[in-house]
């Protein structure tokens, strides 16, 4: 079939003995690793050491939300540019291109003297990194056989939120004893050895479709879907909801990201794969990871504004009271490794997402004479939820699909993913603010994470069991080969069309 003769053209790169790392595992993790990592720290380091910027950068605090926002919308966007771009150019050429611009972005930002400049390098550390997840991802994956992949796994879960959940220490430690240069100089300089690596060990290949044109309609939806809405939430830092500057970036980019899904799932050849994954089992697994997303940054906001605010906790003790987070990761990846080829990763998705449910219904407790006991065991459970409900719910949505369509997949997941982790925080992180006392606030947005997190562990599994679907181990061989897709899930509803009578 032609999917399997393109993955043989994928997965078979013409590697050069110039190339001394050139198909070493360890030589691919790094890689991995130092391609994501390093912009996943800083996406949650940079709220606790806010006030140093805006002293030393001489920035009011809707100008770092917003260079936090956009470089968000540039991660999500990057992702969908990578994706068209990769079938048409070499993912060596593009690597080495993202890693170096990343190290570039980076030193804009080290060295910047005023917010304009640091805004444009954080900006471009998203965008890349952003774009280096497809690239990095994909041939780790793929290229080092079946008896990798549960490593492959965990380090993923890892790299993905292993990194996120080290930001807060980080942060802490920024906020309270400032040397923001040191932490991006070491950002650079961290890049700047993944790059290294990148050139001895990422081997050419040729592009999946060489020909293949230019996506006019998904690029610009893309960049509408992304920039405008996180504008949009990022406008409330100076702002109010009834504002236009909220409201119509939100309603335009979210109309924009609606239309996007929309018209790839009605292409014939589409950028994403709409359409393949609009079945039971990525669809649960896409959801839930959107549902984790967003309920994991959410409440991690909501904690470190109540220690800072209500507790009057330095930066410094607010990250260590958040770093068990790093525990509960760890524990996820471990596991996911150990279920990933079997028949439990929807268990193990699910497990996410009912941690997260503890997580919020265990904050409703929390008082400033508790904070050292609530928060630590609140952090274990969101580390685990997010490493257990994301990373599966990813890998659902990539087995569904033929490997020739995994950097796509994951771009979109990644997408959607993005678009519900980062706007849905600052809504409720702001509607928590404009209450009476942030006290009372904290409670009514932990209230409704509870209820929507609370919900969404009910209609999920309603979705799984209505499609028919049942827990399976995947076809990893025949994935892997090109052959077939590694689940073959159900339509949706499937179980309501077979029981319904025929006229």
């Amino acid at each position: 079939m032609p999917e399997a003769n393109i993955n043989s053209r994928f997965l078979t790169p013409r590697v050069f003995t110039s190339l001394p790392l050139a198909g070493n595992y360890a030589a691919a993790i790094t890689l991995a690793l130092l391609a994501l990592s390093p912009f996943l720290v800083l996406t949650t380091a940079l709220s606790l050491f806010q006030p140093v910027l805006m002293e030393e950068l001489s920035a009011s605090r809707f100008q770092l939300q917003l260079t936090s926002g956009l470089s968000n919308a540039g991660y999500a966007f990057g992702a969908v540019a990578a994706a068209d771009l990769f079938q048409r150019i070499p993912a060596r050429h593009l690597y080495i291109f993202c890693e170096s611009g990343f190290v570039v972005s980076s030193v804009l930002a080290l060295s910047a003297r005023e917010i304009g400049l640091f805004m444009a390098g954080v900006i471009l550390q998203g965008l890349f990194t952003g774009m280096l997840l497809v690239l990095a991802l994909p041939p780790l994956i793929l290229t080092q056989g079946i008896h990798q992949l549960p490593t492959t796994s965990a380090v993923i879960s890892i790299g993905l939120f292993g990194m996120v959940t080290a930001g807060p220490v980080i942060g802490g430690l920024i906020g309270t004893y400032s040397g923001w240069r040191l932490l991006y100089t070491s950002i650079a300089v961290l890049a700047a050895i993944g790059l290294a690596v990148g050139t001895m060990a990422f081997a050419p290949n040729e592009p999946p479709a060489k020909g293949a044109r230019f996506d006019w309609t998904a690029i610009p939806l893309a960049v509408a879907a992304t920039a405008l809405p996180f504008f949009g939430v990022s406008w409330l830092t100076r702002g109010n909801f009834s504002d236009w500057e909220f409201i119509a970036p939100v309603v335009v980019g979210i109309l924009a990201g609606m239309l996007l899904l929309v018209s790839q799932y009605v292409k014939t050849t589409p950028l994403m794969p709409v359409r393949i994954i609009s079945n039971t089992l990525p669809v649960t697994g896409t959801l839930n990871a959107m549902v984790v997303g967003a309920a994991f940054t959410t409440l991690l906001e909501l904690v470190e504004v109540y220690m800072l605010q209500v507790s009057g906790y330095s930066p410094v003790k607010t990250g260590l009271l958040i770093a068990p987070e790093i525990g509960g990761i760890v524990v996820s990846a471990i596991l996911f490794s150990k279920v990933m080829s079997t028949r439990l990763t929807p268990y193990l998705a699910l497990s996410g997402l009912l941690s997260i449910v503890a997580a919020a219904g265990v904050l409703l407790a929390l008082t400033p004479s508790n904070v050292t006991t609530i928060v630590p065991i609140v952090a274990i459970l969101l580390g685990y939820g997010a490493g257990a409900g994301v990373v599966p719910g990813l890998f659902l949505a990539g087995f569904s699909v033929y490997s020739t369509q995994l950097g796509p997949t994951f771009a979109l997941v990644e997408l959607v993913r993005s678009e519900a982790a980062f706007l849905i925080g600052p809504v409720l992180v702001h509607l928590a603010v404009i209450q009476g006392s942030f006290t009372g606030g904290f409670q009514l947005a932990v209230e409704i994470m509870l209820a929507f997190t609370g919900a969404s562990a009910i209609v999920l599994p309603g979705v799984f069991l209505l499609g028919g679907a049942r827990p399976e181990p995947p076809d990893l061989a025949g994935w892997l080969a090109g052959t077939s897709t590694g689940y073959h899930s159900p339509p949706l509803g499937s179980a309501i069309r077979k029981s319904a009578p025929t006229p």
